[in-house]
Formats: C-alpha cells, sequence, structure tokens
C-alpha cells in the first residue's frame, strides 16, 4: 500500500500523557478490548482534528481491513465479503462498545482460507505450466472482484503463480543459454531473448521449468512460514492500526516489539550482539555483521554463521529453532556488559558455543557522513548526507542529528571547504528539536518553525543563538521522499533566502507533528504488561511565511527531474491526509548575504534546460511510469520476451545514466580515513558512496551552483562565527 513507501515520516515531540488522558478509569479483563478502548478515548481527546465515529467512518474500517488483509484478493471468496458485510455500519458500535465481533469473524476466516490457500498453491505447482497459450494476468487488483467460487479462486492463484514462474523460468533460460555459449565467441543470447521454440537444445526445457517452479513454491513455503509465525495479536495490531490510520496517516499505534523498533530507529543505536539476523528452517542465520559492534570487535562470528541455542551468562540455553525471529532477537538482545552464550553452527558444519558480551551498537548508516569534493578548476566544497533526523529520547546529550551536523560542518571548515551541500533526499525526517538546532547553523537567529495544536495558538520555535556555524554557501538537495522536518529545514532555508533548494518538483508534503504517547502511563494499574504506544497527530507546523507543506511541500528553488517524476507519490498519495491552510507569517529578516539570488537560481536552470543527462533522466522517469501503468501482461512466453526484449531495449538507450561521470572526486575527511585502518567494511562503504555520488548530477549541479554563490554573490560581513555549534 501507500502508505508503506514512507516508513520515517515523523515531526516528533517526546510526549508523557498528561493530565488530561488520566481523568477515566480503564478496566477490562480482555487485551484486546483494553487496547481498543484506550486507543479510541486518546485519539477522541489527541488528535489533531478527531473523526466523528459515524457509519461513513464504520464502512471505510471495513473496505480497509479487508484490503490490508487480502490486497490481491486470493484468500477470501465473494460469500466471504458477502457475510461480512453485515458488518460494515456496526463497526463505529462495536468501537464505542469495545467489542471486537468483527474483528474476530474476519480473523477466523482468514485462517481458513489461508489454509486453503496453502494446499491450492502446492496443487498448482505440482503441474507443469504451459507457455505456448494466450493467456494474460491483469495484476490491477483494486478493480477486481472477489472470486465467486473455489473454482474461480484456483484459477486466481494458477495465473499469480504462472506469472511469478514465468519470469524465473525466463531467467533460467537466458542464464543457460549464456553458459552454453561462453567461449564461443558473441553471446547473441546476451542482447536478445530468444522463442520459446527457438529455445536451444543445450536446454532442458521440462527440467527448466520443473525448476522454476520449485523456486516459486519455496518462496511461498518461506512466506506462509512467516505468516504462521503471527500470532492473533499479531492480527488484532493490523486491525487497531485500520481503525487507527482512518484519522490520517501517521497516526500510529506500535506494539510493544514496534516501539523498540521504532525507538531504535529514531536513535540508531540498541543493545546487542551487532548483526543483523534471518528466520532458517535450521536456526536464525546470521545475513549481516553491524561495523563497530561486539561481533565486529571479536570477530567471533561470520556471515552464514546459524545461531541454534541461547544461553544468559552460563544459564541452560533454550532452543531456538523452529521459535519465532522476534522471540529469537529477544533473547539475544539485552544490557550493555551482560554475556549471551550462542550455540553456533559454522558455515563448514562444525558446532559449538560462543560467548559475547552485549554493548551499545550504532548503526552508523543511520547517521550524518561528509565528504570534501575536489573540482578539476582546484575548488573544494563540502557535502553532508543526513538519512534522518535522529535522536535519543532517553537521553539528549548522546548523540543527535544537530550536533552530529555541526561537527561535520566544523570538520569541512577546517578541510578548507568553500561551500557546502546538505543532502537531505530520502530523509523521512525526525526530531523536531533537532531541525531547529540544526537550522540555527546556517543563520544568525530567528524563527524556524510555526507549530499549532487544535484550537490553539500558534508556537513559534526560535534560534536564539546568534552564533553562525557556516556563513558560506550553501545548497540543499531534496526530492519527493524528503518528508517532514527535512521539510521543515528546507522551507526555513528557503524563506530566509540562506540556501538555494535543488530537487523534485515538490517535496512528500507531511507538515503534521506526532507526539508518542506510552499507553502504560493512562492506565493505573494494568496485569497485561506492556501494551505499547500510539504516535498521535497532535500538531500541524507552518513554514516561517505562514504557508503549511502539508500537501504542497517545499516547492524546489531548482526543479530537477529523477525516477520518481511520473509516479504517484507523497503525502497527497497517501489514504486520509489532513488538508492544507496557512496562517499568519512570523516575524523575520531575509538573510543578507548573497547579493543577487535569483541570477544564481535562473543560471541553473538554464544549465538544466540544455543538459542532455537531464533530459535522459526525463525520459527514464517517464517510461518507468509506463511500465507502472502497464498492468496487463502476457503469460504466453514468445510474447512476454518480446515486452521483455523491447523493454531491454529501452533499458540499454537509458545505460548512460550508470555511466555519467562528474569528473568531481570525493574523499573522506581526515577522522573517517583513520577509522578506515581498522574498519574495511567502513572503508569499502565510503568507497561505493564517493563512486556514486560521482555520477551523481545532482550533486554537480549543487557544485556547479556553490561555484556561482562563491565567486559572485556572497558578501563579506563580519560575522560572528561559532567553533562548534550544536
Amino acid at each position: 500500500m501507500k502508505k508503506n513507501f514512507v516508513l520515517a515520516l515523523l515531526v516528533i515531540l517526546v510526549a508523557v500523557a498528561s493530565c488530561s488522558f488520566t481523568n477515566k478509569s480503564f478496566e477490562n479483563d480482555d487485551k484486546d478490548k483494553l487496547l481498543l478502548d484506550l486507543i479510541t478515548y486518546v485519539l477522541e481527546r489527541g488528535h489533531y482534528e478527531p473523526k466523528d465515529l459515524d457509519d461513513t467512518f464504520s464502512s471505510n474500517v471495513f473496505d480497509d481491513f479487508i484490503d490490508i488483509l487480502d490486497p490481491t484478493k486470493r484468500y477470501f471468496l465473494e460469500s466471504d465479503v458477502r457475510e461480512f458485510e453485515k458488518y460494515r455500519f456496526m463497526i463505529d458500535d462495536e468501537i464505542r462498545n469495545t467489542d471486537i465481533t468483527f474483528f474476530n469473524v474476519v480473523y477466523q476466516r482468514l485462517m481458513v482460507r489461508m489454509n486453503e490457500a496453502k494446499e491450492i498453491y502446492k496443487e498448482v505447482l505440482a503441474e507443469p505450466f504451459d507457455y505456448t497459450l494466450d493467456e494474460v494476468i491483469d495484476i490491477d487488483y483494486d478493480n477486481q472482484e472477489f472470486a465467486a467460487n473455489k473454482k474461480q479462486l484456483k484459477e486466481r492463484w494458477r495465473k499469480q503463480l504462472k506469472y511469478n514462474t514465468l519470469a524465473v523460468f525466463e531467467n533460467k533460460v537466458e542464464n543457460r543459454i549464456s553458459d552454453a555459449t561462453q567461449g564461443d565467441g558473441p553471446q547473441a543470447s546476451a542482447d536478445v531473448l530468444v522463442k520459446y521454440n527457438e529455445i536451444p537444445t543445450s536446454v532442458d526445457r521440462a527440467l527448466t521449468e520443473e525448476e522454476a517452479r520449485e523456486n516459486t513454491k519455496n518462496t511461498l513455503d518461506e512466506f506462509f512460514d512467516f505468516v504462521g509465525d503471527l500470532e492473533r495479536k499479531d492480527w488484532f495490531v493490523q486491525y487497531i492500526n485500520t481503525i487507527v490510520e482512518e484519522f490520517d496517516p501517521h497516526t500510529f499505534y506500535f506494539a510493544p516489539e514496534e516501539k523498540e523498533r521504532f525507538d531504535i530507529g529514531m536513535s540508531g543505536k540498541f543493545e546487542g550482539i551487532g548483526a543483523r539476523l534471518q528466520k532458517r528452517p535450521e536456526g536464525a542465520k546470521i545475513v549481516e555483521i553491524i561495523s563497530g559492534g561486539p561481533v565486529w570487535r571479536d570477530q567471533t562470528l561470520e556471515v552464514g554463521d546459524e545461531i541454534l541455542k541461547v544461553g544468559q551468562d552460563g544459564e541452560e540455553p533454550i532452543d531456538i529453532v523452529g521459535m519465532r525471529l522476534d522471540d529469537a532477537i529477544k533473547l539475544i538482545k539485552g544490557p550493555k556488559g551482560t554475556i549471551v552464550d550462542l550455540t553456533v553452527r559454522r558455515v563448514d558444519g562444525t558446532i559449538e558455543v560462543v560467548s559475547i558480551v552485549r554493548d551499545v551498537v550504532e548503526l552508523e548508516e543511520s547517521y550524518a557522513k561528509s565528504a570534501t569534493i575536489k573540482t578539476d578548476d582546484a575548488h573544494k566544497f563540502g557535502l553532508i548526507n543526513l538519512p534522518k533526523f535522529y535522536i535519543d529520547f532517553e537521553d539528549y546529550t548522546e548523540r543527535n542529528a544537530a550536533t552530529d551536523v555541526a561537527k561535520e560542518v566544523e570538520r569541512l571548515k577546517e578541510a578548507g571547504a568553500e561551500g557546502i551541500v546538505l543532502d537531505l533526499r530520502d530523509n523521512g525526517g525526525g526530531s523536531l528539536k533537532t531541525v531547529v538546532e540544526m537550522a540555527g547553523l546556517f543563520i544568525k537567529d530567528g524563527p524556524i518553525v510555526q507549530v499549532r495544536s487544535s484550537g490553539q495558538r500558534k508556537e513559534v520555535h526560535e534560534d536564539k543563538d546568534e552564533r553562525i556555524q557556516w556563513d558560506g554557501p550553501l545548497v540543499i538537495l531534496v526530492n519527493e521522499l524528503s518528508a517532514s522536518a527535512s521539510e521543515i529545514l528546507a522551507a526555513a532555508m528557503q524563506d530566509y533566502k540562506r540556501a538555494v533548494i535543488i530537487g523534485s518538483k515538490q517535496t512528500f508534503g507531511k507538515g503534521t507533528v506526532q507526539n508518542v504517547i506510552p499507553l502504560d502511563n493512562i492506565v493505573r494499574s494494568n496485569e497485561h504488561g506492556d501494551l505499547g504506544a500510539i504516535k498521535l497527530t497532535t500538531q500541524k507546523f507552518y513554514r516561517i511565511n505562514g504557508g503549511s507543506t502539508q500537501l504542497e511541500g517545499v516547492k524546489s528553488d531548482i526543479v530537477v527531474p529523477d525516477r520518481y517524476s511520473y509516479i504517484d507519490l507523497g503525502e497527497r498519495d497517501q489514504e486520509n491526509p489532513l488538508g492544507w491552510d496557512k496562517i499568519t507569517p512570523a516575524d523575520y529578516k531575509v538573510w543578507d548575504g548573497y547579493i543577487d539570488f535569483e541570477t544564481t537560481v535562473a543560471n541553473s536552470k538554464k544549465r538544466m534546460e540544455n543538459n542532455a543527462q537531464i533530459k535522459l533522466i526525463d525520459e527514464n522517469a517517464k517510461w518507468l511510469k509506463e511500465q507502472q501503468d502497464e498492468t496487463v501482461i502476457s503469460l504466453n512466453y514468445d510474447t512476454y520476451i518480446g515486452r521483455e526484449n523491447e523493454a531491454k531495449k529501452r533499458s540499454e538507450s537509458f545505460k548512460t545514466l550508470r555511466d555519467y561521470d562528474s569528473k568531481l572526486a570525493f574523499e573522506s575527511l581526515e577522522y573517517e580515513t583513520e577509522l578506515f585502518t581498522q574498519d574495511s567494511v567502513l572503508r569499502e562503504k565510503r568507497d561505493r558512496w564517493h563512486k556514486s555520488l560521482a555520477k551523481d548530477i545532482y550533486v554537480e549541479e549543487a557544485v556547479n551552483v556553490l561555484k556561482d554563490l562563491k565567486m559572485n554573490n556572497i558578501k563579506n560581513n563580519e560575522r560572528k562565527l561559532a567553533s562548534v555549534k550544536g
């Protein structure tokens, strides 16, 4: 669903439930009903724009819950949905009476239909597919009806499985032809896929087709194994969130485990061993070792090792084979300084017990990073990439986005940077406090963002520190996935005319503020354990010029097409977004550091208009949109590979996008190069990043703009510079 595009579109204020949430008694022996009662109460009392729980609301919950459970319409029958229909206008009444009959009925039927689906896909995949038939599949599931009977449902599964397997079969055929022709001169198969009857005899079509079906079956086995691990409470959380998300797309209920993951995502760190795991039938397989963590430091485990048992500092170990991955991870993680004993099957098959001292693990990819940029005319600039506006809610003095960016700015100054690019592309947001402090790095003082609660006067969040961390040329890169806190920073810098904003036509368009409220803070006594938390939309934020970024986002000063240009993406394409509005502007003065801001922007636009690479990017974006809109796909092999051949030709015409070379040289700062001697993984990550930046035309144009600002456009006024601010 569209809401899944963005997982961190958050402008968070740390919230503890206030007394306004504690004047009601919550008593219920049923945890599900207690949760429903609590969450409904909080929504009605605390949401920025609460909705009426009426028949319209009920009908929306009905449609959305069934759509979430069965988006491709391959489980429920038409008769099931007709049976559910009697609840369509009763859900609002059930919510008021803490009744969960609708959920129970739908959940129980889903379990039956999923068990039946397991038998269906096994039956279908037991028989060969005939790829010479002229068949098509329509993958526009939204506009399809539910299957009228089980025969029709099985046919729907057959076509879907044939479609899934066709791609695997075609890929296997292509690879085997390629393998067979290696060493025999030019490989015709590398450029053009052959028709079904032209597949050479060196490729066993029947065996290849059977292997393709086995691949599809294994994938489905893994999926249903994952689904089988889900408990009733997991499905109930989905129902709760269907209700919650009717209020707006960013109001969300976190079950306890999800709240922990949210905190990790916001802080970029956790306490554990520093390895990413994947569930396997034999245990939990290590798929990545996180640089700097205990496993990385001790070099006691490697990717591919499988954890079979988990013990706590000499205690009897617990067998995790067959256990839910989340439950296994709970056993492995733990407080800093404690010991976990892991029974491990090595890649070579040997089994041994490894003891690891847990520690704080920092997710390096979550944090700000920087590089210097050297041009062929001997100029040096700096680039800071910020993936999110992270914060440790428990302790703000710990690592956070504002202080980290301040440090990177200072390091770039020391390295001789003449201008800075701040890259906020794909940055979904984060902490409001950090964005206000970060904006203050680039201006003397003044308002940064305005915030308004429902029915209350606006608040103005200001930078009151007159020191400036960076008073040189500044460019901010954004795209359609720059959201929330990213939009606050970009909007403020645009309103002050402090930075040139380069990127998509507009940013994501999320102009709302969420509070995270632990539900345990509302219940006076609770016998059910941790109740989780609700992320609740409580405010809207506004630019200092008075306009909202809600729906409209921030419009770039210099618009550059990208792969998302023609794809539905952004707040306006989410379910139930709040509307756009405006309030009175704040009192602020436009920055007077640039001599001719408009000329710099105009020069950049001229360069973009005549840039062949930009035109090719735009063509590619249009083609991607065409591909996305094509929903009727042939299941005939010859027709399918004909389409693939056309796609290959089109794709080949866009190959130069990957080969582009800006001729810019990127290097890590000195403090980071010193780390490379101990961390080869970090060196490799930075090398890949630098190679990617060298092919990035957006960064190249950002550097061109910095040159214009530096050479012709900066006033040399005396300013009070900060050594390290933030």
